[in-house]
């Protein structure tokens, strides 16, 4: 019976060793080429992540820009002055921007649209937005002055709890809320909710914000109600005696010819009904602008309040990254009714 030769088992052993030698080899060289590869692919993803924030930042800012201009040309193009002017649905702040290319807005100059810096290219981006009015709504700030309830504002919210079925000891809740955030000798007071959703801070049910929210606002300071843009149930709440049917003629009026003052309105409405300057207005000067940046596959957009005062457009408050229907605020139709 024949039997190996030593030296081959040991060849044989030494070429085993060696193959695994090799393959242990090869497999940490694939695992750091992989760990490479990966730290690179990741740094190249927060990097294009990085640059198309930024990116998205500084086009919304832009798109806000405009919007101010827009808003400062209106007030501008007015053939009476400032005192004397209005705002309706019918101007070009109140018509939305639809989805549209961005490159369609960069037009270089005299007309040539092509863009040369590969760094710049727009062709996957995409804006939208739109301009709303913020004196379309009842303003909370209005309920309360200095610690002080409003006994005229009050009633103006009772009789919109009592259109949307809500219950008045609600009212009675938020109210008092209201009143102690800005009592300074409380230390117990409670802050003041800088916008509409964080009412719940104050006791309120989140489901009578969301049925506030289409026709509540919160206001830095008092303000009026624009009739020229206010819903049926702002209008309804605001002045007292108005019914639907008035509401609802108003709104079908305005459409065709908005109304240039208050005089206007109760030349409609008739002496049965009574508006207050103090209350009631046909302009603005606090307005919303949202803005959406689709750029790739990436999804920006933007809330912004702006007040328009002494023939400036200032920005007072901004949000970024929330959705466009945050805090319930509808989109205007031309004819005042709330769009989804």
């Amino acid at each position: 019976m024949n039997t190996p030769h030593p030296s081959l088992g040991h060849r044989l052993r030494q070429r085993g060793a060696a193959l695994l030698a090799a393959m242990l080899t090869v497999t940490l060289v694939a695992t750091f080429a992989s760990a490479a590869m990966w730290q690179q692919w990741r740094a190249i993803e927060i990097e294009t992540a990085e640059r198309a924030r930024v990116q998205s930042a500084w086009i919304l800012i832009g798109a806000l820009d405009w919007s101010r201009l827009i808003l400062y040309e209106d007030l501008r193009s007015g053939s009476n002055s400032y005192l004397d002017s209005n705002d309706h649905l019918a101007e070009p702040w109140a018509v939305p921007l639809e989805e549209a290319r961005l490159s369609s807005f960069l037009a270089a100059d005299r007309g040539v649209t092509q863009q040369e810096d590969a760094s710049t290219d727009t062709t996957d981006a995409f804006l939208s937005g739109q301009i709303l009015d913020l004196q379309a709504r009842l303003n909370l700030a209005n309920l309360v002055d200095k610690a002080t309830v409003n006994a005229e504002a009050k009633a103006q919210f009772a009789r919109l709890f009592a259109r949307l079925g809500l219950a008045p000891g609600e009212l009675d809740t938020l109210t008092e809320a209201l009143r102690q955030a800005q009592d300074s000798d409380n230390p117990n007071a409670p802050l003041a909710p800088p916008t509409l959703a964080q009412l719940t801070w104050l006791g309120v049910a989140p489901a009578t914000v969301a049925a506030l929210a289409p026709h509540v606002v919160v206001l830095p300071q008092r303000s009026t109600l624009n009739l020229n843009t206010a819903d049926a149930e702002a209008l309804m709440a605001s002045i007292e005696g108005l019914d639907a049917a008035g509401a609802n003629k108003l709104q079908a009026v305005r459409q065709m010819q908005h109304f240039r003052s208050l005089d206007d309105v109760r030349a409609l409405l008739g002496q049965n009904v009574q508006l207050n300057p103090n209350w009631h207005d046909v302009k603005s000067n606090y307005f919303e602008v949202r803005g959406r940046l689709r750029l790739g596959d990436t999804t920006v957009q933007e809330r912004s309040w702006v007040r328009r005062q002494n023939q400036t457009v200032t920005t007072f408050w901004r949000e970024r990254g929330a959705s466009a229907q945050a805090d319930g605020l509808p989109r205007q139709s031309p004819d005042g009714a709330s769009a989804p």
